[in-house]
C-alpha cells in the first residue's frame, strides 16, 4: 500500500460501516473539509488515514505485520476499545491519537489529543435556532428500545434524535437543542462542538473506555453515565450554564487536530518554491 499520489486523488481513509451510525460517518465529511480532497472508503488494510472510532483494534489486526510502505498509514484522533499488542505501531505514522486513555495503553507520551469529532461545526453549519429544551441521543443499537421510545414521548420538550440517520441530520437536531442526553460517544461530542450543554446517558452493555477517553482529552468530569430513567428528573432541574466549563479543553483539542493534521495529506501543499 502506498499513499495516492496525488495531493488532488481520492484519500483512503477507512471507517466502521457495518450499522449506519453518524458518529462513524463522521469521519469522511471531517477528514474531506480539512484535506480539501475527495474521500473514499476502504478497507482497513488499504487505508491512507484512520480517523474518527475506536478502530485501533482492527487497525492492529490489519497491520501487525512488517510491512515496507512509501508512507505509512496514518492514525488522527483513532481510539481504543480495550488494551491490545503494539506490535503494529512501526508500520503507522501516530499524528494524534483520541485522548490521554489511548495514549497510555499505546506508550504513547504526549499531551496532545483530539476526537475529531470535535469539528463538526467547521463542516456542518448549527441549526439558527433552539427548538426543543431536551435532545436525547442513543446509542445506534438502542433506538429500538421501548423505555427510550416511552421516553421520548412523554414531552414536547423531548426530540429523539436518530444517530443512525445521516450526519448533517444529527448534527443539525443536536445544535437545536439546549441541552443534550446521549448514550451516543459522537453525541456527547457533537454536543461539545457546538457549545450545547450535554449529559452521558447509560449506552448498555457497550464499553465505557472510550466515553472516559475522550473525556480526559479535553478535561471533562465524566464519572457515571445516567440511567435513562433518571432523565424526566434531572431535565426538570436543569440549570443551563453560560458556557461549558471545560470549553477551553475543547478549543485545546480542536487546535490539536487541526495543527497535527498531516501535510502530505492535504489537497495542497506549501512546497518552499517561489
Amino acid at each position: 500500500m502506498t499513499l495516492a499520489s496525488s495531493h488532488n486523488a481520492p484519500l483512503r481513509l477507512f471507517w466502521w460501516k457495518a450499522v449506519p451510525n453518524f458518529g462513524d460517518a463522521l469521519s469522511a465529511s471531517v477528514v474531506a473539509h480539512l484535506s480539501g480532497r475527495e474521500v473514499v472508503h476502504v478497507g482497513a488494510g488499504k487505508a491512507d488515514l484512520f480517523a474518527i472510532g475506536s478502530i485501533l483494534q482492527i487497525a492492529r489486526r490489519k497491520l501487525s505485520e512488517a510491512k515496507v510502505y512509501a508512507h505509512s498509514p496514518v492514525v488522527w484522533g483513532s481510539g481504543l476499545l480495550h488494551a491490545i499488542s503494539r506490535d503494529f505501531l512501526s508500520n503507522v505514522e501516530i499524528a494524534l491519537l483520541r485522548g490521554p486513555i489511548s495514549a497510555a495503553l499505546l506508550g504513547q507520551k504526549t499531551d496532545q489529543f483530539g476526537d475529531p469529532g470535535l469539528l463538526v461545526a467547521d463542516v456542518f453549519d448549527p441549526a439558527p435556532s433552539k427548538t426543543h429544551k431536551i435532545g436525547l441521543v442513543p446509542h445506534h443499537s438502542q433506538m429500538e428500545d421501548a423505555q427510550i421510545q416511552s421516553l421520548a414521548s412523554q414531552s414536547e420538550d423531548f426530540l429523539l434524535i436518530d444517530p443512525r440517520q445521516d450526519a448533517a441530520s444529527v448534527c443539525h437536531q443536536i445544535s437545536a437543542c439546549a441541552h443534550i442526553f446521549a448514550a451516543s460517544l459522537h453525541g456527547l461530542i457533537s454536543a461539545d462542538a457546538y457549545g450545547v450543554p450535554s449529559t452521558w446517558v447509560s449506552p448498555g452493555d457497550q464499553g465505557h473506555l472510550k466515553y472516559y477517553d475522550y473525556a480526559a482529552s479535553v478535561g471533562r468530569a465524566l464519572i457515571s453515565p445516567l440511567a435513562w430513567e433518571q432523565i424526566p428528573t434531572q431535565a426538570r432541574n436543569l440549570k443551563q450554564p453560560a458556557e461549558l466549563a471545560y470549553g477551553a479543553g475543547i478549543a485545546r483539542a480542536q487546535a490539536d487536530l487541526r495543527n497535527s493534521f498531516p501535510a502530505r495529506l492535504r489537497a495542497e501543499q506549501n512546497t518552499g518554491t517561489n
